[in-house]
C-alpha cells in the first residue's frame, strides 16, 4: 500500500487444514497511519443511514438507495461511471416518510421499473413503497416517483430492513421483513396476484424477534428452498441463527424452525458470507459489540454444525457495526472490512484487516480507511467505482453528517 496505516498484530494465530487461523491467545501491535482519499456522493441531507445497490437502469452499473432518517428522506443515486464517481452523483428523492431507517430496491409490481421500498421505525411504524416511473428517462424526476404504505405493515411495528425473495413459488417475488422493540416480529409479506394492489399484501409472522440487524436469504440446508440468515442483537434469543423455510405449503406460513449459528447471548450487528476458509462451505462474519469480528464456519452441508472464533478489532476503533469480506490489496486472500459506530475523537469509523502468513504462524493486520473524520458509519459495499480493478469501500455516514460516502483504494 502506498499509505501509512494503523497496525494491528494478531499473533500466535495457528493454522488449521484450511489457510485459515483458529484463534490462539493474540498480541497488539498500533502504528498510526493516513487514511484513504473520501469521496462525497451526497451530503444534502441529514442522518444518512445505510446503503442497497441494484442496477436499476440498466446501464451495467450499480446504483444506490439510501434512507436519511433524520431528514426523512428516501434517496436514489445513480451510477455516473469510474470517470465521474468522484463527484456528487445524479440522484432524487423518490419520497419523505418519517424516520426510515432502510431502503432497497424492489420492483414490487414486476412491471420492469425497479421500486424502493423503504422501513420505518420510531413513530412512523411502517414500510412505504415507492414507485419508480416507468420510463427510465424520468427517474432523476421527483415528481414521477409516488409513495404508498403497504396496509398490512401500517402502524404494526418498528421496521428495520426489508428484503424482497421469492418464497412460496407464486405471484412473483415476496418481502421479508424485520423490526425491533416491543412486539416486533420476523416475517414475510405474501405477493398477491396482483402487487400493485398493496391491499391484498398478506403478512406471515415467523419469529419473534428483539432488534433485527441482517436478513440473508440463502439455502443453508440445500434442499433447494431459501431460508433465512439472521442477526438479532437483542432479546433473550440474540445472537446468529438461520430460520428453516419449510417450502411452499401450510408450515411456511407458521413459524420457521431456528437454528443456532453462534454468539448466543451477544449483541451481533450486521452479517456478511463468504467462504472464508475455502473449503467450499458458506461461512458467516459478523460485527458484535463491542470491537470483535466474529468468523462462524460452516462445518456440515446441512447447516446445523458451526465453529466461532474472534477476530478482535483494535481498541482505537469505535463499535463494531457493519463487515464484508474481499480482496483489497490484490494478493489473493480474503480480507475483511469494518464499520463503527462511537467513533467520535481520535477513534476510527472505518478500517481493514488482512492476513499475513509468518512461517506456520499467522497475523492480522489492521490499517486506516476512514481517519478520524466521522462517527456513526453503517452498511459497508465493497465495489470498483473508480475502475481501476481494486475494490473501494461504500458506505454512509449518520451523526457527523458526512453523507453517503466512498474510499478510494490506493492499492493501485
Amino acid at each position: 500500500m502506498r499509505h501509512a496505516c494503523f497496525l494491528l498484530a494478531l499473533a500466535a494465530l495457528g493454522y488449521a487444514a484450511s489457510p485459515w487461523p483458529r484463534p490462539l491467545p493474540a498480541a497488539q501491535e498500533i502504528a498510526l497511519g493516513g487514511p484513504w482519499k473520501r469521496h462525497t456522493i451526497d451530503r444534502f441531507w441529514k442522518g444518512a443511514d445505510g446503503v442497497r445497490l441494484a442496477d436499476i437502469n440498466r446501464d451495467g452499473r450499480l446504483d444506490i438507495a439510501a434512507a436519511w432518517e433524520e431528514s426523512g428522506a428516501v434517496r436514489v443515486y445513480l451510477n455516473p461511471g469510474p470517470k465521474r464517481a468522484r463527484n456528487p452523483w445524479p440522484t432524487v428523492t423518490v419520497g419523505r416518510v418519517a424516520s426510515p431507517e432502510d431502503a432497497v430496491f424492489f420492483d414490487m409490481d414486476a412491471d420492469g421499473a425497479v421500486d424502493v421500498v423503504s422501513s420505518c421505525e420510531g413513530d412512523q411504524r411502517s414500510i412505504f413503497v415507492h414507485w419508480a416511473p416507468r420510463r427510465r428517462g424520468n427517474l432523476l424526476h421527483r415528481y414521477s416517483w409516488r409513495t404508498e404504505p403497504l396496509p398490512a405493515a401500517r402502524q404494526a411495528m418498528q421496521w428495520m430492513f426489508a428484503v424482497p425473495v421469492q418464497l412460496d413459488g407464486k405471484n412473483g417475488l415476496d418481502l421479508v421483513a424485520g423490526a425491533k422493540g416491543e412486539g416486533a416480529r420476523l416475517g414475510w409479506f405474501e405477493a398477491p396476484e396482483n402487487p400493485r394492489r398493496l391491499a391484498d399484501w398478506k403478512w406471515h409472522p415467523i419469529y419473534e424477534a428483539g432488534w433485527i440487524m441482517s436478513i440473508v436469504p440463502l439455502d443453508i440446508d440445500g434442499d433447494g428452498h431459501l431460508d433465512l440468515l439472521v442477526s438479532d442483537r437483542h432479546g433473550g434469543t440474540r445472537g446468529v441463527f438461520w430460520l428453516r423455510n419449510p417450502g411452499p405449503g401450510p408450515a411456511q406460513l407458521e413459524p420457521w424452525p431456528r437454528n443456532p449459528i453462534g454468539s448466543q447471548g451477544k449483541e451481533v450487528m450486521f452479517l456478511t458470507t463468504v467462504d472464508f476458509n475455502r473449503d467450499g462451505l458458506l461461512d458467516v462474519i459478523g460485527a458484535v459489540k463491542d470491537r470483535d469480528i466474529l468468523v462462524y464456519q460452516k462445518q456440515s452441508a446441512d447447516g446445523l454444525a458451526w465453529q466461532e472464533f474472534a477476530i478482535r478489532m483494535p481498541d482505537i476503533a469505535g463499535t463494531a457495526k457493519a463487515v464484508k469480506a474481499g480482496d483489497l490489496d490484490g494478493d489473493g486472500r480474503t480480507d475483511i472490512v469494518f464499520s463503527c459506530e462511537q467513533a467520535a475523537g481520535d477513534r476510527r469509523g472505518v478500517m481493514w484487516m488482512s492476513h499475513e502468513q509468518v512461517g506456520e504462524e499467522g497475523r492480522w493486520i489492521a490499517r486506516d480507511i476512514s481517519g478520524p473524520e466521522g462517527e456513526k458509519f453503517d452498511l459497508v459495499e465493497l465495489i470498483d467505482l473508480d475502475g481501476d480493478g481494486d475494490l473501494d469501500v461504500l458506505t454512509t455516514e449518520e451523526t457527523a453528517n458526512l453523507g453517503v460516502i466512498w474510499y478510494e483504494n490506493p492499492s493501485r
